[in-house]
């Protein structure tokens, strides 16, 4: 098995999918500053810009969690 096949295999594993949503979340950290930041400095555009990354990290979260349920469910183990 090469390399990227194993990398591949990797980010379809629960352990990959684990590591993703805590990388995903160690970014939410950077836009709570950056909307604290805005709120400061009165800063509307970049507000906004927090909130749509905000929003884009809310929804990489919740389509991993789907995955960590859909290879739940290929487990014998788990029934």
């Amino acid at each position: 098995m090469s390399a990227l096949n194993k990398a591949k295999g990797f980010k379809k594993s629960k352990t990959g999918t684990y590591l993703s949503i805590g990388t995903t979340a160690f970014g939410a950290v950077s836009v709570l500053k950056q909307a604290k930041k805005a709120r400061y400095d009165h800063d509307t555009l970049r507000l906004v810009d927090a909130v749509v990354s905000a929003a884009a990290i809310a929804t990489g979260v919740a389509l991993l969690v789907r995955e960590l349920k859909r290879l739940g469910d290929d487990d014998v183990l788990l029934g």
